[in-house]
């Protein structure tokens, strides 16, 4: 005897468009906006900004402060890798500073998925080496050396 039971459910329907968190490991640096210049660094930070507000006071409006859009700071990207003999971050950072005339250069951080396929790229304009450092020696401790760039820039934009 045949009952007529309804259809078993549909599949909840699939975004395709989900997106994962990406990992932070998974990264590369282009400098002087080559892909021919990639550069793969231990971490990079500094890719934010921030608007300052103004605050302004009425006359006659006593109960609170207005807030006008200041200027936008663009904080410094910091690339952190381990020292080698003949490092190219060093060689980077004196070259800018005795070579006159002194040529600013753009570049990009480009996010990779875990294909290790670009997916977001961060472009920065008019960049130029403004602070190198090295890490602390320390006899009691067993690390790698590690070598700061620091890069001033006029900006910051986005590609996905």
């Amino acid at each position: 005897m045949a009952t007529n039971s309804p259809p078993p459910p549909a599949p909840p329907a699939t975004n395709k468009k989900l997106s994962h968190p990406l990992p932070a490991f998974a990264f590369q640096v282009q400098i002087g906006g080559h892909q021919n210049s990639v550069a793969y660094f231990k971490s990079v930070s500094g890719l934010k900004y921030e608007t300052e507000t103004v605050p302004v006071v009425a006359g006659g409006s006593n109960s609170t402060t207005f807030n006008l859009v200041g200027a936008t700071k663009w904080s410094n990207i910091v690339l952190k890798r381990g020292f080698t003999k003949g490092s190219s971050l060093l060689f980077m950072r004196d070259n800018w500073m005795y070579k006159f005339p002194k040529t600013r250069f753009d570049g990009a951080i480009v996010q990779l998925n875990t294909q290790l396929q670009p997916v977001v790229t961060w472009r920065f304009t008019r960049g130029w080496p403004v602070k190198w450092e090295i890490s602390d020696f320390d006899a009691t401790k067993s690390e790698v050396s590690i070598e700061t760039l620091e890069i001033a820039h006029d900006g910051l934009t986005i590609a996905r």
